[in-house]
Order: structure tokens, then C-alpha cells, then sequence
């Protein structure tokens, strides 16, 4: 272990700028970042605004009245140059802005680009302008504030086409913005590393390295591992240390601890499946699944949640009953010593209070939640970006160190292609080994420029025993691809869909700093008896985090309140499922493309938590609160917002600096009726996709695991229905949705699956 002092990370390298041909044509983009342009604009005062048309207009007055607001509701307020810098600010004149939104793209499945460009051409003829703007004049000769009223009009068509498209358009710009405006995060006061930033030891693991005129390179193994994460590493090491020969390996790369957290485009970039732009086939979900060596321990938020009696019970009565014997809590139990998991010395920030104390005020269950930080304080709001403390013991700070060890060997950068099969045709598939392809880092130990300009080695792996642990997006498309034809591969498909609920708090909170989840809201979980039903948890407040799913109204309206995300926090109504989707591989690319779309019943319990969250927000002394649903207006506390600019009363606490200007009470939600009538009015909102926006970062079920080969894909000790020698273990094998961060269920199911296979192993 290295330990490297440091004030901040590495800068990481930013790739080649592109020209974006090939994604859209010179007309197409022209209209996309008109598009955006309208959805985060640039906005003066009308004697400056010239008569143009490029500019949102507004009055001396409300100026004035926007920086009074953000002057008092601000710890530290932009100057008025700056506040004026900031209005009039446009997306399509900053070159990384522009850069970000091409790279965006560049990760698109080719049909979905498909559809968006046939939008574009749309809104540039007059008739297709006037169907979907009703304006005959092609979108780019609108003026700004037409374009603007364009947006809102999507928003709440009758039309799902409408609503999709602007929801498009609305997180492009905001992902874009938050990730590319220098002016935006230095007045904010962000950094994309938290305040105490510390490095901690960092593992030198020895990648196996390739030279390329030797082709296919060839390895001999007992057991190959494809796949670094929770379940992956807990293979490692229970099998490296049961003494075999173990060789893991991942498409994904290794960042040491002095590049981490990663600034917030490049962690989207290099640490997410599809760079962090995958969304449902809908566009109604987003879903972010790890990508990097570690997996989704190395961007996880260190919670670690048993699964529930109702679901080990559920599971049981599927034909495993090992999930509700002692000897699977022996395996929760090994795994949460080895990383010390525990809700000791938690250091809760504003949102975790929020829910811990507005719970208690309504009698509510809630509880702090068990981390994997060995029991020490970890106030790190950025793990979503890697952790640079090493504080988090995930897969690189602890298992994949054990096994390495233990003799482990790895490779980085390692694309599985398929598995090699061995048997005459008709008879069992014995799985011998696999192929695949190694992208060397460039000559600079950098992975920041495509595949494509660094050397490639084909790379074939001889093994006795093949575990797939490549999680639930892509351990299917790997059996997929290696020919296996079980008509459960990709399906059963579960995500756990999150719906948001903001709400703005008169305190500067630094929501980004912090435990990103500390506490839970349980009150919700089993709202059928049969354990479906919501957990109310906190959520990443890293910028292109929150805002990209921050509700748009205007505008103003975005920019005044991105400039007011200090004192902000975002919840989430996190659903066990009981429906289910299915993935399956873009036809293009090979990429995993995902069909889900919530389920009426799940969104009803979805939508029981979101008005719990309201509520908490309200007791809490929330100043506003929105939800993240479709034509929902915010809720504003009487004399909150500008009217509470003259107020004298002003906050106390410990967990952020009171900002003058407006007070809280201890009201209960039913004794104020202004509250209550809007809750009314939430409660008809609807949540049903494509219109709402769905947000997923726990995928499960793909692979799973089932008593018959006719239910499921794995058996009970994780071996592939119908060959030999190969096992799945992530948490694709979940039978169903976990209803709880699944870390710790992954983990426990991979020490099940190990040490059986380490026992099988012995004498083979």
C-alpha cells in the first residue's frame, strides 16, 4: 500500500475534442443546441436585450428581484457583475459545453440518435414546425423566448412524444451545464473533491501486460473471473485463498487513489457503463451501473443494508431455501467483518437529518444505515466519482488486495468477447476458457483517447472453471454472446425506479459534502404485505447529479435555482419492484439497451413515497419543495421565497449556516392547509413514463436464480442451467428485486457461490 499527500487529484486528461460528423449533420446540430440554448438561455434586462431575439428579456424589476433573492438566500452571493455574468451566459458559446454535449452523443445507441435527428429535421420544416412548435417558422428563426415557450408547451402535451423530447433536452443541457460552466461551480462554491480531502493507501495492483506481435497471447488458469465488482473480488480472494489459481479480468480500468474523486465529466466518463448515458428505451429511466475496476463498489455510496426477512422468506419459497437459513447470514456476517460494517461514528449531514428528525417528528421508522467504512467517519459526498480516501473497503480497497495477496493475477482493460465451449454438438457445454481483447493505456499511462488509437491484443484464457461477474447490463450479453440460448438470459430484469422530491432549506447546506447515504426511511417498505413498497433515501448532490433531474419551469427559473443548489437536498422514492424489464445488446454497437417501463403498481408505491418525502421536506422547514413530476408546481412556504427577503427571524443549527430572511416552525403538514391543498394537488400528478422522469442505480435479476433450469438461468450455487464449468455471480442472480442497496446481498450470495466452488475445485 502507497500513500500519496496530496491537495487535490490528478487532473484528469481530456480526450481529443471531436467535430461530432457522423453523429449529426451541420443542420441537426445547429437545431439540438438552439435546443439547449432554450433550456438553460441567456437572459438580460430588455434595455440591453438589442431587439435580437438571442436573449431572454426581463424588467429592471425582476432583476432586481432575482438578485435580492439570491443576495439574501445565498451564504455568499455572486457580486451583481457576476450575477449579471451568470444570467447572461449562453450554453452554445462555451467550446466545453458544446464539447460535452458531442461526447454525449458519442455513447447513444445509433437508433436512438436515429429518432432524435428525425426530430430535428422535424422542427426545421415549416409544416413539422408548426405540428410540434405551432409556429410555421422553422425552431432555429424563433426567437429565444419562443423557443423557451416551445419547451414548456412539451412539457405537458397531451402527446408523449412532446413531453420525451423536452425531458431529452432538459437533462442534456443541465448535465451539460453543471459538468462545463466554470462560472457556475465557482460561484456555487463547488469542487469536484470534498473539503477535507485526504488521500489514503492505495493498492499497487500488477496488471499483466501484452505485447502485440504475439497473437492470440494465451494464459492458463484454474479459475478466470470476468468482472472486478462486489461479486467478482469476493470470488477472488475466497478462491485465491483456498489456493487456486485465480485470473481476474475487466473491460474497465484502475485509478489510484491520487486521480480520485474524478471532476464530474471525466468520472461520467470513465467510471459509468456507457459513459453514464444510459437511459430505458422509453428515455423515461436513467440508469447508472459502475464500469471501472471495482465496479459498482468503486462509485457505490458505501451503504450496506441486509436484505429483508420478507424477501429472504420470498426467495426461499422460490425453491432456494438457503436464503432463509443461518448459513446465509454466516455469509452476510463474513462479508460485513471483513469490510467493518457499521453505523458507528456516522457523521450525518443536513439530508440524513432530515430524514432521521422528520421522521421522528411524524413517528415514522428510520434508522442511520450501515456503511462499509470500517467503522470510521467517512463525510465524502463524491463517491459516486471514486473515493480518494480509501475509506470506502470496497472491492479495490480490500478483496481484490486480499487476492492479489493470495496470488491473483489481473487484467485491466480486458473486453471478454465470448466463451470458449468444449463437447460434440447436442451434448452439455463444458465451458474451457474464453477470448477477448486487451486495450492497452497510451504511452502516458492514460485512458482519456479511444480504443481505437491504443494497442489492442487478442488475449485467450484457458480455465477449469469460468465465473461471470460483469453485473446485471452486461453477464447476459456475455452468455448472449457466447451462444447460449436460455430464453431467461437478460430478462426479469429489476432497477429499483426512483422518483425525486427537492427541497430548498434556509441554511447553506453544501449538500455535495457529506455522506452521500447515512440514514433510511423505512416506514414504507412492504406497502402490500408482500414486501413491495419504497425506502426514502438520500441522494448524490454532485451537480450534474442533482440538476439533471432538477425540475424545469423557465429558464430564470433553472438558473436561480442551480444557483441556489447550496442550500438544496434531493430524495429519492427508491422502489422494490415487483415488475420487471429485460436487456438485451444494441445491434450496432453490442452496448446493453434496456426495456423497462414502471409498472402501474410500482409507481403507485413510487408515488406513496414521494409524498412522504414532501412531508419530511415540509416538518423539516423545507422553504419550497418540488417534485420532479410533470406539470407539478412547488410548493412555497407562506412568507418563504421572495416574499421572506424581508423577514427578521433566522434559523439555528448546527448542520449549516443560517441565512437570514425567513423562519420554520414545527408545524405538522395537516395543520397547514396551504400544504395540504398542494399535497392534494401532487397526489394527481402523475408519475407514468415516458412523461416522468425515472431515475435507477441498482439493476438486478438478469441471470437469475431459480430451483428449475425451465424458472431461471443459474442454480442454486450459481451454476449456468445447462453446461459445466460455468457460474454467473453479481447480482444478476437476485430472484427478485433485493428492496435494499444490493452491496451487501451481492456480496454474501458470491461467498455462497466460492466456497462451493472452492470445494469443487479440490482435487479437479
Amino acid at each position: 500500500m502507497a500513500t500519496q499527500v496530496r491537495s487535490a487529484p490528478i487532473p484528469f486528461p481530456k480526450p481529443t475534442p471531436i467535430s461530432g460528423d457522423g453523429l449529426f449533420s451541420g443542420s441537426q446540430w445547429s437545431t439540438l443546441l438552439a435546443l439547449v440554448d432554450a433550456a438553460v438561455p441567456s437572459i438580460v434586462v430588455a434595455s440591453s436585450a438589442g431587439g435580437s431575439g438571442k436573449h431572454i428579456a426581463i424588467s429592471e424589476q425582476q432583476y432586481r428581484d432575482a438578485y435580492e433573492h439570491v443576495r439574501v438566500f445565498m451564504a455568499a452571493p455572486p457580486s451583481s457583475d457576476e450575477f449579471e455574468e451568470y444570467l447572461r451566459a449562453r450554453p452554445s458559446d462555451n467550446r466545453q459545453f458544446v464539447q460535452n454535449v458531442k461526447r454525449t452523443f458519442q455513447t447513444v445507441p445509433a437508433v436512438h440518435r436515429k429518432r432524435l435527428a428525425g426530430a430535428l429535421d422535424l422542427l426545421e420544416t415549416r409544416l413539422g414546425s408548426l405540428i410540434s412548435t405551432g409556429h410555421f417558422t422553422p425552431f432555429s428563426g424563433l426567437s429565444l423566448a419562443q423557443q423557451e415557450a416551445v419547451i414548456q408547451s412539451w412539457i405537458t402535451s397531451w402527446s408523449p412524444v412532446w413531453p420525451t423530447l423536452a425531458r431529452i433536452v432538459l437533462s442534456l443541457a443541465q448535465k451539460s451545464f453543471s459538468q462545463a460552466d466554470p462560472l457556475y461551480q465557482r460561484l456555487i462554491g463547488y469542487t469536484d473533491y470534498p473539503r477535507d480531502y485526504k488521500t489514503g493507501p492505495g493498492f499497487d495492483f500488477d496488471f499483466l501486460q501484452f505485447e502485440a506481435p504475439e497473437q492470440p497471447r494465451i494464459i492458463d488458469t484454474d479459475v478466470v473471473i470476468v468482472g472486478s465488482g462486489c461479486g467478482g473480488a469476493v470470488c477472488a480472494k475466497v478462491l485465491a485463498e483456498a489456493g487456486h489459481r485465480v485470473l481476474v479480468v475487466d473491460k474497465g480500468y484502475h485509478f489510484p487513489p491520487s486521480q480520485l474523486p474524478m471532476d464530474q465529466e471525466s468520472g461520467n466518463r470513465h467510471l459509468f457503463e456507457s459513459h453514464g448515458v444510459l437511459s430505458s428505451e422509453d428515455s423515461s429511466t436513467n440508469i447508472l451501473a459502475g464500469c471501472c475496476w471495482g465496479g459498482g463498489g468503486t462509485v457505490n455510496w458505501s451503504v450496506s443494508l441486509e436484505p429483508e426477512e420478507f424477501v429472504r422468506r420470498e426467495w426461499a419459497d422460490q425453491g432456494l431455501p438457503f436464503f432463509a437459513t443461518g448459513e446465509f447470514q454466516e455469509n452476510l456476517d463474513r462479508v460485513r467483518d471483513f469490510m467493518g460494517v457499521s453505523d458507528a461514528n456516522i457523521r450525518h449531514n443536513h439530508a440524513a437529518q432530515v430524514l432521521l428528525d422528520g421522521s421522528r417528528k411524524l413517528g415514522w421508522s428510520a434508522r442511520p444505515t450501515p456503511l462499509n467504512t470500517g467503522g470510521e467517519d467517512h463525510y465524502c459526498g463524491r463517491c459516486n466519482l471514486g473515493c480518494a480516501s480509501a475509506g470506502k473497503k470496497g472491492p479495490v480497497v480490500s478483496w481484490l488486495p486480499a487476492a492479489a495477496k493470495a496470488g491473483a493475477r489481473f487484467i485491466e482493460g480486458f473486453h471478454a468477447s465470448e466463451i470458449l465451449f468444449d463437447g460434440p454438438p447436442g451434448s452439455t457445454k463444458r465451458a474451457v476458457g474464453l477470448t477477448g481483447t486487451w486495450t492497452a493505456r497510451d504511452k502516458d499511462g492514460n485512458v482519456a483517447n479511444p480504443k481505437r488509437s491504443r494497442q489492442q491484443v487478442e488475449v485467450r484464457v484457458n480455465a477449469k472453471r469460468i465465473i461471470v461477474a460483469a453485473g446485471s447490463l452486461q453477464s447476459p450479453l456475455f452468455l448472449l454472446r457466447s451462444g447460449l440460448q436460455n430464453p431467461h438470459i437478460g430478462r426479469n430484469l429489476h432497477i429499483h425506479p426512483c422518483n425525486q422530491v427537492y427541497g430548498r432549506f434556509d441554511k447553506d447546506i453544501e449538500p455535495w459534502e457529506g455522506g452521500t447515504i447515512t440514514a433510511v426511511c423505512d416506514e414504507y417498505k412492504d406497502l402490500d404485505g408482500n414486501g413491495h413498497g419504497v425506502n426514502l433515501e438520500t441522494t448524490s448532490m454532485v451537480p450534474y447529479v442533482a440538476l439533471s433531474t432538477l425540475p424545469w419551469y423557465s429558464g430564470l427559473d433553472f438558473k436561480l435555482n442551480a444557483l441556489q443548489l447550496r442550500s438544496s437536498n434531493c430524495f429519492i422514492s427508491l422502489t422494490r419492484d415487483r415488475d420487471s424489464g429485460r436487456v438485451y445488446p444494441d445491434p450496432d454497437s453490442g452496448r446493453p439497451r434496456v426495456e423497462y417501463i414502471t409498472s402501474d403498481f410500482d409507481r403507485a408505491h413510487t408515488m406513496v413515497g414521494v409524498m412522504a418525502l414532501a412531508k419530511l421536506c415540509y416538518v423539516q422547514g423545507a422553504r419550497e419543495i418540488w417534485a420532479n413530476l410533470p406539470g407539478a408546481k412547488p410548493f412555497v412556504r407562506s412568507g418563504g421565497a421572495l416574499a421572506s427577503i424581508t423577514a427578521a427571524a433566522s434559523l439555528e443549527g448546527d448542520d449549516g449556516e443560517a441565512i437570514p430572511g425567513s423562519s420554520s416552525s414545527n408545524t405538522l403538514p395537516e395543520d397547514d392547509p396551504e400544504f395540504m391543498a398542494w399535497l392534494a394537488l401532487l397526489e394527481k400528478a402523475s408519475n407514468k413514463p415516458p412523461r416522468a422522469a425515472w431515475g435507477s442505480a441498482h439493476q438486478m435479476g438478469t441471470c437469475r436464480m431459480s430451483s428449475r433450469e425451465e424458472a431461471g438461468v443459474v442454480d442454486a450455487r450459481g451454476r449456468v442451467w445447462g453446461t459445466e464449468g460455468l457460474l454467473v455471480a453479481d447480482s444478476s442472480v437476485f430472484p427478485s428485486a433485493s428492496g435494499v442497496n444490493p452491496m451487501i446481498t451481492v456480496m454474501a450470495i458470491a461467498d455462497h457461490i466460492a466456497r462451493n466452488l472452492a470445494e469443487e475445485l479440490v482435487g479437479s
